[in-house]
């Protein structure tokens, strides 16, 4: 059984790294490189990257943790998390609605459904929250207070129905005190954010993609233009349901 932090034995911890953890961006050049090289299609070579750079964030959260001796209690099934606002650009909503689509048949009609239902079960906090300018900070709180949950996540069982390709803010969002603070708390102090890894994630998916550009490549999203805008996860997923996500 994991040991629960104390929120200043996390402060501590998230120090130690800040100030001694040297964090090596060749893990995430490395892939970079490894698909460029490769004989995919352009297509495939977008979404294994964006795949493979989003699963590069946790490998490096792991090697982070290990560093400072800490391990999260997060649990299977614990979905506090998942009523937060996920903010991400329309070129990662794109790339993960075009992954979703690579599932297999089955699993793709259990998310669509499970869309159609939420659209209309969730009609009125989404027009609340879909209102919320998500670029203020006390948004998030009162995004929270809605009880809205994530369109990925799965009702009957609390896990997410796209885990994989989740965006980086569910990655990057731990806790490793009490479990019960989630619960406690709208907004609780000790879960740690290792956001600052967006910058290194994005920074590949970018290079990625100027390359292929660059080499007259033709690209599943519009580049650079997709990359500016942002918006809340929920509105992504509408605007790709009603196939209005490529108009800009």
């Amino acid at each position: 059984m994991n040991q629960f932090l104390k929120h200043e034995e996390i402060l501590s911890k998230c120090e130690k790294i800040n100030t001694s953890y040297e964090l090596d961006p060749h893990f995430f050049d490395e892939i970079v490189d490894e698909l460029l090289d490769s004989n995919l299609d352009t297509e495939e070579v977008i979404l294994q990257g964006f795949q493979k750079l989003l699963s590069e964030v946790d490998h490096e959260i792991d090697r982070m943790e290990q560093f400072a001796d800490m391990r999260p209690n997060c649990f299977k099934g614990c979905a506090f998390c998942c009523y937060f606002p996920i903010v991400l650009s329309r070129l990662e909503a794109k790339m993960m609605f075009r992954s979703i689509e690579k599932f297999p048949q089955d699993r793709k009609e259990v998310i669509y459904n499970h869309w159609e239902n939420y659209y209309e079960k969730q009609a009125e906090k989404l027009e609340q929250g879909l209102a919320m300018d998500h670029k203020d900070p006390a948004t998030k709180k009162d995004y929270k207070k809605l009880n809205l949950p994530c369109p990925m996540l799965d009702p009957e069982t609390q896990l997410c129905m796209a885990y994989e390709v989740r965006p980086i803010p569910c990655r990057t969002y731990l806790n490793y005190s009490d479990p019960q603070v989630c619960a406690e708390n709208d907004l609780p102090k000790e879960p740690f954010s290792y956001e600052f890894l967006y910058d290194y994630y994005f920074s590949a998916v970018n290079e990625l993609l100027q390359v292929l550009l660059e080499n007259g490549e033709e690209l599943i999203v519009d580049y650079p233009a997709d990359v500016w805008s942002y918006d809340y996860l929920p509105a992504w997923i509408k605007q790709w349901r009603e196939g209005t996500l490529d108009e800009v």
